[in-house]
């Protein structure tokens, strides 16, 4: 065989399996590219505008439109209603759980724009959020369902589940709330948290297609395009921000496909996926608490003691700061993919 031929064959095997996944993430980009402008105007018109002097948080210095959410949930939407009914013609292309993750993170899009015009007390969001994280479990079927029906023992030599009985409902929705609210959390610097999601969504494609879960590796690709389109508009200087409606989509999105792929992937690692997938909002969310009970302060009460602020306050530029966590985010999922590589 020509050195040619060897290169092509290899290029094939590097590709197979990542096809459908990298239509899936160019079609979501290009949606989301071109609708995020469409997004901005009608935000503009409708008054979803963060204002920089509603409080001494925003380091933006003009108002920016809200509503970024919008375009990344269209985008993600038309990727998968295209590619999944071509990957899965002889069978059904859109699972149970799939339609569930669709409806209900549409529903968290709405309620997040409403927000970003009535702003709701984080209870509310709080209660919100929660009942997503209950009913997507009721959309069940033969091909996944989103809950942690079981736990692997870290490094266990063979694979050893705990079953959760009755408890895995209220743990998959304190999960799924816990990624969701982490994501909108570090949604405070000029493309940080669109940056995040596509790091995550990455690593979840390219655990799904090695560890043969295709749908959701189109899935997470979808999630990534989305995110990526959205990042055109969004890195800094800003001429949207995403909302709360997209950082819900992204972190709901995220934080079912790491329960229906990754976390059944390798049981020996399971309980690091998230703390490796997620681990920059995550570490935040844990920074931020912490700092918060020390000082005596209610952990609700927001403040700038998130790590971005904290970067920003030595010195750092937004874009300095978005990519010291880019990097810390990309080199977590580079250690989550090795780790998994040798235990999976």
């Amino acid at each position: 065989m020509s050195a040619t031929a060897c290169l092509a064959a290899l290029g094939g095997l590097a590709l197979d399996g990542f096809r459908a996944p990298l239509l899936a993430g160019l079609i979501a980009l290009a949606v989301s590219w071109v609708l995020t402008p469409v997004v901005r105007n009608l935000a503009i018109r409708k008054g979803a505008v963060d204002d920089p002097k509603r409080d001494d948080r925003r380091i933006h210095k003009e108002p920016l439109p809200r509503w970024g959410g919008l375009a990344i949930y269209a985008g993600m939407v038309a990727s998968l209603a295209v590619v999944l009914p071509l990957a899965y013609r002889d069978t059904r292309s859109f699972p149970n759980y799939l339609i569930g993750l669709v409806l209900i993170g549409g529903m968290l899009v709405l309620v997040g724009a409403l927000d970003d015009l009535y702003q709701y007390k984080a209870k509310i969001q709080a209660l919100l959020l929660l009942g997503a994280g209950v009913a997507v479990q009721f959309f069940s079927g033969p091909v996944g369902r989103v809950q942690i029906s079981t736990i692997g023992v870290p490094l266990s030599s063979p694979p050893t589940y705990v079953a959760l009985g009755l408890f895995a409902i209220p743990v998959t929705a304190i999960y799924i709330f816990v990624v969701t609210k982490t994501m909108d959390t570090i949604d405070g610097v000029d493309g940080l948290a669109s940056g995040i999601a596509t790091i995550s969504a990455a690593t979840l494609t390219i655990i799904a297609a090695y560890g043969g879960q295709p749908r959701v590796a189109i899935i997470a690709a979808a999630i990534a395009g989305a995110s990526i389109g959205f990042l055109k508009h969004n890195y800094n200087p800003a001429k949207i921000i995403m909302g709360t409606g997209g950082a819900y989509i992204l972190g709901f999105s995220l934080a079912c496909l790491s329960i229906v792929g990754a976390l059944k992937t390798a049981a020996a690692v399971s309980l690091v996926i998230p703390l490796l997938v997620f681990g920059v909002p995550i570490f935040d969310a844990f920074f931020v608490i912490t700092r918060r009970l020390l000082s005596g302060q209610p952990i609700t009460q927001a403040d700038k003691r998130h790590v971005h602020h904290t970067l920003l306050g030595r010195g750092l530029s937004q874009r300095q700061t978005v990519w010291v966590l880019y990097v810390a985010a990309a080199t977590l999922c580079a250690v989550l993919l090795a780790v998994i590589k040798v235990y999976a």
